[in-house]
């Protein structure tokens, strides 16, 4: 297993599924990994496995969209105790570790059942005979899809559901990681450089406004693949608003009209209201030159509402 993998981030969101992450990571409990495509699922599940006790045992993927029906059966409930290890099923080769099942709303219904019943009794059925065997495989899941949905649409068992969502991590899209955004950028173009050979870019301030504002459908994937994208065309250049692609552009512009009715505008990373009012309090009663009714007009008070917000926060 390589280097514990590091997740980046700094925003309240990233930060409170981190520390879930991490509790869950202590526990051999089931877990259910939940996000949109491109919020890092299979980064976080793998988090969890080198943050967990069984980080020095295996760690096996399985992506459930690219199998068949028949691959199912033979790859991932097929557990005969080959010699060969190459040959034996995930489950088999997780065994005293990890088995990641990705987007696992794409697992057949019989599949469905046969995992059901691994995960009930901690044993594999050979398809080749009715011998079974037991396995200590911490089983880790993934969907991208609403499995509630996928339940009463009759296409994921219920009894799984339930058996699954024992420990649900959520993951934030990158939209509501607020500040996250230009960190993740950095970061993805210090290690785009070392396989392209190329100067890293940097952003204007007015295109860094674009890409806070911007909602990132294809979230942190689609990020990095913007960014490997911006490293090719403008290596060692400064990016403007007009560098970039146009569906960032448009966004950004339609968000700007939207929120043109109100007289400040809310920074993408946040602010601290009473840091704030603190700053303007002091920054009225310098331009004033210390007359606190002058001071109190300029922010729209009246002097005594001033006078009790100056008291309130010990300014004079």
């Amino acid at each position: 297993m390589k280097n514990t993998t590091k997740i980046i981030g700094k925003s309240p969101a990233i930060e409170e599924s981190l520390r879930t992450a991490e509790l869950l990571a202590v526990t051999d409990v089931t877990t259910l990994i939940l996000g949109k495509t491109g919020t890092g699922k299979t980064l976080f599940a793998e988090y969890i496995h080198q943050k967990s006790p069984r980080r020095h045992k295996p760690y096996k993927v399985v992506n459930c969209a690219t199998l068949s029906d028949e691959q199912f059966e033979s790859s991932l409930f097929d557990c005969n105790k080959r010699l060969d290890d190459q040959q034996r099923s995930p489950i088999e080769q997780a065994n005293n570790g990890t088995l990641f099942l990705d987007e696992i709303s794409e697992l057949p219904l019989k599949m469905q059942s046969k995992l059901l019943y691994f995960l009930q009794s901690a044993e594999c059925q050979s398809t080749t005979s009715l011998q079974s065997h037991p396995y200590n495989v911490r089983i880790i899941v993934a969907s991208s899809k609403n499995l509630l949905d996928e339940v009463s649409s009759g296409a994921f068992r219920q009894d799984l559901f339930y058996r699954l969502n024992i420990a649900p991590l959520e993951l934030p899209d990158l939209k509501d990681r607020m500040g996250d955004t230009l960190l993740l950028a950095e970061l993805f173009f210090h290690d785009l450089v070392k396989s392209y050979k190329l100067s890293p870019p940097s952003f204007s301030s007015s295109a860094e406004y674009c890409l806070n504002h911007y909602a990132w459908p294809g979230n942190v994937r689609e990020l990095y693949n913007f960014c490997e994208r911006m490293l090719i065309l403008f290596s060692g250049k400064i990016i403007g608003a007009g560098n970039l692609p146009l569906e960032i552009r448009k966004e950004t512009n339609k968000q700007k009209k939207q929120i043109s009715k109100y007289h400040f505008d809310l920074p993408a990373q946040g602010i601290k209201l009473e840091q704030l009012e603190v700053d303007l309090y002091q920054q009225a009663i310098q331009s004033s030159q210390g007359n606190k009714s002058a001071a109190a007009r300029l922010l729209g008070l009246s002097r005594d509402a001033f006078l009790y917000r100056l008291k309130k926060y010990g300014l004079r």
